[in-house]
């Protein structure tokens, strides 16, 4: 009979690659701002009537003209926004499951961009509607920035850059 000569213990475990929990979730709340960020550019391309009426709540001295030129710039502007915001949402996803650290500060950075952007859009006349769903996003964002600032998020992105 054959018997393997006794090793002494169990064999020493490998780090794992695959992200923690937090880390999948964050993940998921990421794609989840992408998918808000494309719905509020579709919401603000069907709701251009309610935007032409908070851009002339804020200033009923405009033109017809001037009203028309702020409605086209704004639309211009959200379309804009929208397709890169998106993209980074979708970009700073891939980045942080791979544990890439930069990611997880750049996802920090345009976190705190997002936040003064909320803030400053306080004062900017914009649709009921689409002041929920920038509350919406910004929420997403700090549900995210929150779980990869974790534990075991930071042990995940510390392990990674070891390899």
């Amino acid at each position: 009979m054959y018997q393997p000569y006794p090793t002494g213990g169990a064999e020493p475990e490998l780090p794992s690659s695959a992200p923690p929990a937090p880390v999948l979730t964050a993940v998921k709340l990421m794609y989840a701002g992408a998918a808000v960020s494309a719905i509020s550019l579709i919401l603000t391309l069907l709701t251009v009537g309610s935007l032409r009426t908070a851009i002339h709540n804020a200033d009923p001295t405009l033109s017809a003209t001037k009203l028309h030129s702020a409605e086209v710039a704004a639309v211009a502007v959200a379309v804009v926004f929208g397709l890169i915001s998106i993209g980074l949402w979708l970009w700073m996803a891939m980045a942080n499951k791979a544990g890439k650290n930069w990611a997880r500060i750049t996802s920090s950075v345009f976190f705190g961009l997002e936040t003064l952007s909320l803030l400053a859009g306080i004062r900017q006349a914009e649709p009921v509607l689409s002041r929920g769903v920038s509350i919406l996003i910004w929420l997403i964002g700090l549900g995210a920035i929150v779980l990869l600032w974790r534990k075991e998020s930071s042990a995940y992105f510390a392990a990674a850059r070891a390899r």
